[in-house]
């Protein structure tokens, strides 16, 4: 009798979670297509800085621009691959320079 109710309490509580989830991908798919104005009142002190100007166009971050002002176009973050070897030999020189592996050389000595 006691399984029969762990299992519908968990049933009930899945079928919450569930719901839960498809009704906040609906909003957050609404509150995405949805333009907040920028409203002066709302700003503080920031004066017309922000997303938004006083004509309310859409300003970058500094960080997508280059020095020219423009926007970059390429993506922010590039990695390389690395074979196993590389890996393993940076990850050996850092462990040999650590100060733990200093003290165990000298212990052993």
């Amino acid at each position: 009798m006691l399984h029969l109710l762990y299992i519908l309490a968990f049933t009930i509580l899945a079928s919450i979670a569930v719901a839960n989830l498809i009704r906040n991908l609906v909003m957050f798919s609404f509150d995405r297509e949805r333009t907040y104005p920028a409203k002066p009142s709302q700003m503080g002190n920031q004066g017309n800085l922000g997303y938004y100007s006083s004509n309310k166009q859409f300003v970058p971050h500094p960080e997508l621009l280059d020095s020219a002002g423009n926007l970059i176009k390429e993506p922010l973050l590039v990695m390389r691959s690395v074979n196993v070897e590389d890996a393993r030999q940076q990850l050996d020189a850092l462990y040999e320079s650590s100060p733990g592996q200093k003290t165990e050389r000298q212990e052993e000595a």
